[in-house]
């Protein structure tokens, strides 16, 4: 069955978009400003995933950007809540098992190094805005089910993936130098 038959309809050409339940509102209320930085998070992990990196990093992703499609629609319509819980329980246990190679750091990193890891860093950037406008939304009516943790962990998660991307390339990772001077 096809579900979008028509992509233009002309009916956003007034600043307004149609919701899940066919209610309409500015493009720039707070729940589009949400669901718009999670859309683009995910196409920030789609463009990470057009590098090569290796087979479970590939899958953990594409499984981030089932859950980002999900976490979406628990923005757009609020009930039943489509992310659970044992999603964050999954972004929980990648970060450890990515934790446990990766050396303690002394000092703040640059985001950089490898270009899947920079792409890594930059999804992180883009998870930490969604996680913002998903607060804003969230005072206005209640995130649904696992929303907020899920954006908290990811980002989390995501810095982690970066420091695991440059030393799987043998990419020293680029450090902050404390009192630089010039």
């Amino acid at each position: 069955m096809a579900r979008l038959t028509k992509i233009t309809t002309g009916a956003g050409d007034r600043g307004t978009t149609t919701l899940a339940d066919g209610s309409r509102v500015a493009k720039d209320d707070p729940r589009i400003e949400a669901i718009g930085a999670v859309d683009e998070l995910n196409s920030a992990i789609g463009l990470l995933l057009a590098e090569t990196v290796a087979a479970p990093v590939r899958a953990g992703l594409t499984a981030i950007q089932h859950d980002l499609f999900d976490l979406g629609g628990d923005l757009a319509t609020p009930a039943p809540p489509r992310l659970a819980e044992a999603a964050v329980a999954r972004l929980e246990r990648w970060q450890a098992e990515l934790l446990q190679e990766l050396p303690p750091l002394a000092e703040f990193l640059l985001p950089g190094g490898s270009r899947a890891a920079a792409l890594a860093h930059m999804a992180r950037t883009i998870c930490r805005r969604a996680e913002r406008r998903t607060v804003t939304l969230a005072r206005a009516r209640p995130a649904a089910g696992a929303t907020l943790p899920y954006l908290n962990r990811l980002s989390d998660l995501l810095f982690c993936l970066a420091r695991h991307l440059n030393r799987s390339a043998a990419i020293a990772e680029p450090m902050w130098a404390r009192n630089r001077q010039g």
